[in-house]
C-alpha cells in the first residue's frame, strides 16, 4: 500500500495511523480522504491489529476539509461528502476494533468529526476541538451533528455548532466528548496505556460491544433485549470466552487471542 499523506504502522497488536500533510495542519485533500479509508480497511483486515491509534504528525490532530484543495465557484459538497467523508465515518463506526483518537492539535471542522467518530479520545491538554463550519457559512457534516448532541446534549451542541467555539480540551472532558486529556509529556504513556489494554482484550467482543452501543442509539428496548441475546450467544462461542472462565477458575490472568 503506497501512502503519500499517511503514516501506517503496526506493532504488538497496536496500529497507528497518522495523518502527516504538517504543511496544511493535516487537512484533508482528496487524496488523504482516501488513503485514510484505505488504511483503516488494511488494518482491519490485519489480524495482527486489535486496536488503532489514529493521530496526526506536527502540531495539529486535523484542520478540517482543505479549502485550497476545493477551491473554485462551484463546489461539489454532495459529491465530496457522499463519496469521501460519508463512507470514511461510516466506516470508522462499523469497524470491528477499538479506535483510539490521539487529539495531539486542533481538531476543526472534518477533523473535529473525525476525532468525535473514534471509540476513545485521548487529547493532549493543548489539543482544542472547533465546529469550525459556522465561520465559512457551512453546517455540520462528517457526523458531527449524529456525535455532538448525543455527547454534550443539544444545547451545548447548539452553541458549538452555531457559535463556532473553540472549545479546550479540559472543556471537552468537563463536557463529557472526550475520556481523557494529559499533559504533553504524558499523552504518548497514556495512549499506550489504553492502547495495550485493549490490545490484550478479547477483540471480538469488543467489537460486538461496539456495534451494540451504536445500534442501542436508534433501537426499541426489545430490539436491543434480542441484539444482547444474539451477540452473547455468539460471544460465547468464542475462544476468549472459554480462556476467560478458565483464568478466573484458575485465579490467573486471562490471556485473550481476539478470537
Amino acid at each position: 500500500m503506497n501512502l503519500n499523506t499517511i503514516l501506517y504502522q503496526t506493532n504488538a497488536g497496536i496500529t497507528t495511523i497518522t495523518l502527516n500533510r504538517q504543511d496544511r495542519f493535516n487537512a484533508f485533500s482528496g487524496e488523504m480522504r482516501k488513503e485514510l479509508l484505505a488504511a483503516l480497511q488494511k488494518a482491519n483486515d490485519d489480524k495482527e491489529c486489535r486496536v488503532i491509534v489514529l493521530t496526526g504528525e506536527g502540531k495539529a490532530f486535523c484542520a478540517g476539509q482543505d479549502l485550497k484543495d476545493i477551491e473554485g465557484d462551484q463546489v461539489d459538497f454532495v459529491s465530496i461528502l457522499k463519496n469521501g467523508y460519508n463512507p470514511l465515518i461510516q466506516y470508522m463506526r462499523d469497524l470491528p476494533k477499538p479506535i483510539i483518537g490521539r487529539i495531539n492539535g486542533v481538531a476543526a471542522g472534518a477533523g473535529c468529526s473525525l476525532a468525535l467518530a473514534c471509540d476513545f479520545i485521548i487529547a493532549d491538554r493543548q489539543a482544542s476541538f472547533v465546529e469550525a463550519f459556522v465561520s465559512i457559512g457551512l453546517v455540520l457534516d462528517s457526523g458531527s451533528s449524529y456525535f455532538l448532541p448525543r455527547l454534550v446534549g443539544s444545547a451545548r451542541a447548539f452553541e458549538l455548532a452555531t457559535m463556532g467555539n473553540k472549545l479546550t480540551a479540559d472543556q471537552a472532558l468537563d463536557w463529557g466528548m472526550i475520556n481523557r486529556v494529559a499533559d504533553t509529556v504524558a499523552l504518548d504513556e497514556e495512549v499506550m496505556k489504553v492502547a495495550t489494554g485493549y490490545a490484550n482484550a478479547p477483540t471480538q467482543a469488543i467489537g460486538m460491544i461496539k456495534k451494540m452501543l451504536n445500534d442501542s442509539m436508534h433501537s426499541s428496548l426489545d430490539e436491543v433485549l434480542a441484539d444482547e441475546t444474539n451477540y452473547q450467544k455468539l460471544a460465547g462461542q468464542t475462544f476468549d470466552f472459554k480462556e476467560g472462565v478458565s483464568a478466573f477458575l484458575e485465579k490467573r490472568t486471562p490471556i485473550f487471542k481476539g478470537c
